[in-house]
């Protein structure tokens, strides 16, 4: 983890990685995971989260969202969707697995749709 980690995710910028540093370890990926909304999902080396949308429109909305921030942060995610539903891939490719900046976006994610619940 790094000094930072008081600061919010979503308030933290992702640092380039090419690979040579090590995905993070079980305790470190809770602790993360436990500041994103309830919905993301983790299987050890991806996290992601199904959302759901009112029509075609409001999800390429939302994905175009997705993608600013992929590309202000250098960080893309796999993004899969269709007519009113997404869902959101993030892991590090260059170590294998996950990462800080996978958490960092997630939680950007987040704070363009704070609460989903109930659509």
């Amino acid at each position: 983890m790094t000094d930072s980690s008081s600061i919010d995710l979503s308030q933290r910028r992702c640092r380039a990685c090419e690979g040579g540093i090590p995905e993070l370890n079980n305790a470190e990926r809770s602790e993360l995971l436990a500041q994103l909304h309830a919905d993301w999902q983790c299987d050890g080396k991806t996290i992601n989260r199904l959302l759901h949308f009112r029509n075609y429109y409001q999800t390429t909305a939302f994905i175009n969202a997705v993608i600013w921030i992929a590309h202000s942060e250098d960080h893309h995610p796999d993004i899969n969707f269709g007519f009113g539903k997404c869902t959101i891939t993030y892991s590090t490719h260059a170590v294998g697995g996950l990462t800080e900046n996978d958490f960092i976006c997630a939680a950007k994610i987040d704070a363009l749709l704070p609460d989903l619940s109930g659509e």
